[in-house]
């Protein structure tokens, strides 16, 4: 048993403390077990919890779901602490400092009047602290660990503000209906998934011009694909409604003809 006051209300300074408990010697065995690699996908569950819940526009679970967060925030930041490479209140500081860093419109004496113009000195102001030279730091800066398509589409937008882009999404698709052809050739070659120039690599190449499509026409392409996976989803169950027979007896031809007729009105 652990020496704690439990309180009808907890702030920041219980919630550190109780992380502090959890992961001391009596107190819970699965929390003391647990490195940052342990508890990585737990994380990244937590913050699609939490966009979960703000599609939904749910306030009791925001507050739940946000709460999460910074219990993984705490978490993750006691085991630093007991490493004794960083604490909470250098995070603080650390998050602190930059957000007064990169508004010096607010805090010192940049004029910036319009939301275009704080993010082009948001960028320029990111890329010296992180002390990125060239485009092409900014790009390999971009987190590898983000869905592949976000990644795509963040690293077509760093390229365009370099002047490295097509002048219209129109111009742009050409160079999709290439990689098509493309990836066509590399299914009829049969050749090995991984092999250079085989559908893997044409498959890649597809989906980041299309990517690179959904920015230039300011469509996030995750959001796109989520919506399209959601129409899928619904058409798939009409088909399966409608079918006479288990799918697998059909022939591709009927099964087109099912799907389509199915397709919702535009």
């Amino acid at each position: 048993m652990v020496d704690f006051q439990c309180k009808a209300r907890y702030g920041w300074e219980d919630l550190l403390e109780i992380t502090r408990l959890l992961r001391a010697p009596g107190g819970c065995p699965w929390d003391r077990e647990q490195t940052h690699a342990s508890i990585r996908r737990n994380f990244l569950e937590e913050t699609y919890e939490v966009l979960d819940a703000l599609d939904r526009d749910d306030p009791h679970d925001m507050c739940e779901e946000l709460g999460d967060i910074l219990m993984q925030v705490a978490l993750h930041t006691q085991i630093e602490v007991e490493q004794g490479r960083f604490t909470m209140d250098d995070v603080v500081d650390g998050v602190a400092k930059k957000l007064v860093y990169r508004h010096p419109h607010v805090f010192g004496a940049v004029q910036a009047d319009t939301t275009e113009e704080v993010l082009v000195n948001w960028e320029s102001l990111k890329r010296t602290e992180k002390g990125q030279r060239s485009t092409a730091d900014a790009i390999e800066s971009v987190p590898h660990t983000l869905p592949a398509l976000w990644r795509a589409e963040k690293i077509s937008s760093k390229t365009a503000k370099a002047g490295f882009d097509w002048a219209s999404a129109l111009s742009a698709l050409g160079k999709l209906e290439e990689e098509v052809r493309e990836l066509r050739q590399a299914l009829e070659a049969d050749g090995g998934l991984d092999a250079p120039h085989g559908v893997q690599e044409e498959l890649g190449d597809l989906l980041f011009i299309a990517a690179k499509i959904g920015q230039m026409s300011g469509v996030d392409p995750e959001e796109a694909l989520h919506l399209a996976c959601d129409k899928f989803d619904r058409r798939f169950r009409r088909v399966e409604t409608a079918a006479d027979k288990p799918l697998p007896e059909h022939t591709e031809a009927e099964l087109v003809a099912l799907w389509n007729s199915v397709k919702e009105p535009s």
